[in-house]
């Protein structure tokens, strides 16, 4: 269980759409330091959001802002891109853009980052997961979702030694320009950012954010054809 009251927090791609809805939800309880990272950072006006530049995919970025971030208690990785072609039809650098920045950017953040968590006395990792990470036809996006929930379930059990909360984090689509082109019901970034710190404070492992991603998650145990989500088809 984590207090975000007088914590720092680190959100990437915390200038824009959900990453700035969880950074408004962050400071409203009383987050001392809020550290958003961007690929061009903008300044902020609140002194108590500090910007960084970053880019996911390179471990050299990254390894710059942990240098900086060195007070970091709670990290939330939310920096994510999404390509909607089929599988077959997609072109490999896609996909191959689309693991880079949704598996192994967030693995590098918590390799660089287990170090200070456990120097600041254990804290709280997140994972901005999806429904699709359960679902069959969301292409490169969806198979990275799935591949970061495994990602975070195994990075929970080598963390816990250390007293790092590690939460993951399901929903369907918010509301942000990355989805505009979806078709599909849409949550506020304001409501998915309420139901993470809820999650965060209240001890959570995994926080499912609206009733039809807790619908999916129940029915893991139903053929996978069953959890193909009609607007993918």
């Amino acid at each position: 269980m984590v207090r975000i009251e007088g914590a720092v927090a680190l959100v990437t791609g915390g200038q824009r759409g959900l990453g700035r809805a969880l950074t408004q939800e962050l400071l409203a309880r009383g987050a001392a330091k809020v550290y958003v990272t961007a690929r061009k950072p903008e300044a902020s006006a609140d002194p108590r959001v500090v910007p960084l530049e970053l880019e996911v995919t390179d471990p050299d970025s990254i390894a710059a802002m942990a240098e900086v971030a060195t007070d970091v208690e709670i990290v939330i990785n939310n920096a994510g891109v999404l390509r909607s072609a089929p599988l077959l039809k997609a072109e490999m650098a896609d996909v191959v853009e689309t693991f880079e920045t949704n598996v192994f950017g967030p693995l590098r953040i918590a390799q660089a980052f287990a170090p200070i968590l456990e120097a600041n006395g254990g804290g709280a990792l997140v994972d901005i997961h999806s429904v699709l990470s359960w679902s069959s036809g969301a292409g490169a996006y969806g198979a990275s979702k799935a591949a970061l929930w495994s990602l975070t379930n195994s990075l929970r059990i080598e963390l816990a030694g250390q007293g790092t909360q590690v939460v993951g984090v399901h929903l369907g689509f918010a509301d942000t320009d990355m989805v505009k082109g979806i078709q599909a019901q849409k949550l506020s970034p304001a409501e998915v950012a309420t139901a993470l710190a809820d999650g965060l404070e209240g001890g959570a492992t995994e926080v499912l954010v609206d009733e039809f991603t807790r619908q999916v998650k129940s029915g893991l145990n139903g053929p996978v054809e069953n959890l193909t989500l009609p607007f993918l088809r």
